[in-house]
């Protein structure tokens, strides 16, 4: 199987040495803003403690991931020198505002943002999250349909890796606590119709088919029924997947690890579970800092030595046959290339 150049380098740039995926989050807007305006005591957070927090944040862990996701409204700007230039760079896409209906959520672009924009600045993909119910009512699963396919035509346009983030919510009016009885089904569901060729999604983020919180220990004798759950996601996949945190403790993600990386998983791209702990001290600065260093290190530490023993290269997975693929270029790319050799 080939890949066109731009993908292809997209998805290498991404990588460990080893192929696999260790990357951190630090995209989250709604999940800041409400810690940071409550604590700050304002309506809303101030824009010069979320810049800061994020510079803070991509300072001291950029280093340790092999790729990093940030938004481009706060995190570019004053963040991107604190990136090496090693780290592979994705950026959101998809506005922290939803519009809220009665029959569900409906997802859009950041304002005056697009897929081309995030390749001029750099980016080597472009991270699309769209909330997702199959169960939603039939206008709103068409437009979050239309809303990625919309974003993955503008990645085959650009040449850009286009990584999906699905995530499950309450419809309006059901109970939250019922969706935990059924997380397996309801994530299976909001995957399949983005399985579909025509969205050609390059890399899915998929939250746990199972529990989050109180993981099950994965050599434990609870362990086979999660793991069936893992393996059923996995078989439905047509392209590399990693997983998200999902908001989950750090301990319980590097369980959740061992179940993906054992169904297939190509890594994580994962941000509350390594970096909530330091977040926590806010607005003390110097205590958030210390908290990065002495707990955030260590928990990508054991995240990406989990990975090397465990984890699985992108390009290992049955789409690709096993191998790095191919760029997709025909006999005369570069363009140009025989006028130049005949003239010269």
């Amino acid at each position: 199987m080939k890949l066109s150049p731009g993908k292809l380098w997209g998805q290498r740039r991404l990588a460990d040495a080893n192929g696999s995926w260790a990357m951190l989050a630090i995209d989250q807007r709604t999940p800041l803003f409400v810690p940071i305006a409550e604590k700050r005591g304002t309506k809303e957070p101030p824009v010069e403690d979320i810049v800061e927090v994020k510079r803070l944040i991509t300072q001291h862990l950029a280093p340790k991931a092999s790729a990093i996701l940030i938004d481009p409204l706060y995190a570019y700007t004053q963040g991107i020198n604190e990136i090496p230039p090693q780290t592979g760079l994705v950026l959101s896409y998809e506005h922290s505002i939803t519009e809220n209906t009665p029959q569900g959520r409906k997802s859009f672009p950041i304002p005056n943002w697009s897929v081309g924009k995030t390749r001029r600045i750099g980016g080597d993909a472009v991270k699309v999250l769209v909330w997702y119910r199959a169960d939603a009512a039939p206008e709103i699963r068409a437009h979050q349909e239309a809303f990625v396919l919309a974003a993955a035509e503008a990645c085959r346009a650009n040449d850009i890796v286009m990584l999906l983030e699905v995530l499950i919510y309450p419809l309006p009016g059901e109970d939250p606590a019922s969706i935990a009885p059924r997380r397996e089904q309801l994530v299976l569901d909001s995957i399949k119709p983005f399985t579909d060729p025509k969205y050609a999604i390059d890399i899915f983020k998929v939250e746990p088919p199972g529990v989050i919180h109180n993981v099950p220990d994965p050599n434990g004798k609870e362990a086979a029924a999660l793991q069936k759950s893992y393996n059923k996601m996995a078989a439905m996949l047509p392209r590399p997947w990693v997983m998200l945190s999902a908001g989950a403790e750090s301990d319980d993600f590097e369980r959740t690890m061992h179940y993906a990386y054992r169904s297939g998983a190509a890594g994580y791209l994962a941000g509350r579970a390594v970096w909530s702990q330091a977040f926590s001290h806010f607005p003390d600065y110097k205590a958030m800092e210390k908290g990065l260093i002495n707990d955030s290190v260590g928990v990508l530490d054991r995240l990406n030595a989990l990975t090397a023993k465990m984890g699985n290269p992108w390009h290992k997975h049955a789409a690709f046959g096993g191998k790095i693929p191919q760029p997709d270029v025909d006999a005369k790319f570069p363009a140009g290339y025989e006028d130049f050799k005949a003239a010269g």
